[in-house]
């Protein structure tokens, strides 16, 4: 991987915060509108005009250093709204795993997200936003072959997130189901289904300023092959309405234990995303 990814910055995630902020879910590593591994309930993109039936394109970056494992992961994101329910999504992922004979892994997600139902709907205070979701994936990966697997998957989810205004710091709380054959979140390959829970919860102790975690079960791919749980904690900086820089540190399983559960170590996560 190029020496200048590494000046692309901010982490995974605050997409939800731009709801209260003037802005939108963040693009995800697979282009959805969410987090950093995960998907939020809220649709990206801001209106051109009230009367328009699509959004503003919205742009992620992101840069993850894993030093246990030499691996260098870059994404670059692009994601819009129609009729101001349905996300469309698209993720180039390039991956530098040369510790393992894969250099270059070069990996495209292509998704569609739908808003089942408003935050807040029918004049409640507590009724989360729920969206469903899926993503379509492939990779080159050279280990995609050694080990028999698929180059192409897809993954499903149904999340539902809140906004709780009620507490003393506003706290975002977001949570889904998610089916998928990912090995390595898709990056190595595909192989059988499995179901997982995923996770985020963070806090605004200030406007421009959001702490968290996000959490991500690992899927249980099959031929004893476990994914390990991904972690992340992060802290985002809301620049402006359109522009938002994150830092966190991710955590994605002991890399000792092989494929069960197949892990890639820690690491550190930069992010710049920008909506339009």
């Amino acid at each position: 991987m190029k020496k200048n990814f590494r000046t692309v910055s901010v982490l995974l995630f605050f997409g939800f915060l731009v709801t209260v902020f003037g802005g939108v879910p963040l693009n995800s590593l697979n282009g959805s509108g969410g987090i950093a591994f995960n998907p939020l309930a809220y649709t990206s993109g801001l209106k051109l005009e009230e009367t328009t039936w699509v959004t503003k394109p919205q742009v992620g970056a992101w840069y993850a250093k894993l030093p246990e494992t030499k691996i260098e992961w870059s994404s670059y994101s692009l994601s819009l709204t129609l009729a101001d329910r349905v996300e469309l999504g698209y993720a180039y992922n390039l991956v530098n795993a040369r510790k393992y004979g894969d250099n270059n892994i070069q990996a495209n997600a292509v998704g569609a997200k739908i808003r089942l139902l408003d935050e807040n709907a029918f004049d409640t205070a507590w009724l989360p936003a729920i969206s469903i979701g899926a993503v379509y994936k492939h990779t080159d990966s050279n280990t995609t072959d050694l080990f028999n697997l698929d180059h192409s998957g897809a993954e499903y989810y149904i999340v539902a997130t809140k906004l709780i205004t009620q507490t003393p710091i506003p706290v975002l709380l977001s949570a889904g189901l998610l089916r998928s054959d990912e090995v390595v979140y898709g990056l190595v390959g595909h192989n059988h289904y499995g179901t997982s829970v995923f996770a985020n919860i963070d806090v605004l102790p200030a406007s421009n300023v959001a702490i968290g975690v996000e959490y991500r079960q690992g899927i249980n791919a099959g031929n004893h092959i476990k994914n390990a749980d991904y972690w992340e904690g992060h802290v985002a900086w809301f620049v402006n309405d359109k522009l938002t820089l994150v830092g966190a540190y991710v955590t994605t399983g002991n890399k000792n234990k092989g494929f069960d559960p197949l892990g890639l170590g820690d690491g550190f996560v930069l992010s710049v995303q920008y909506q339009f």
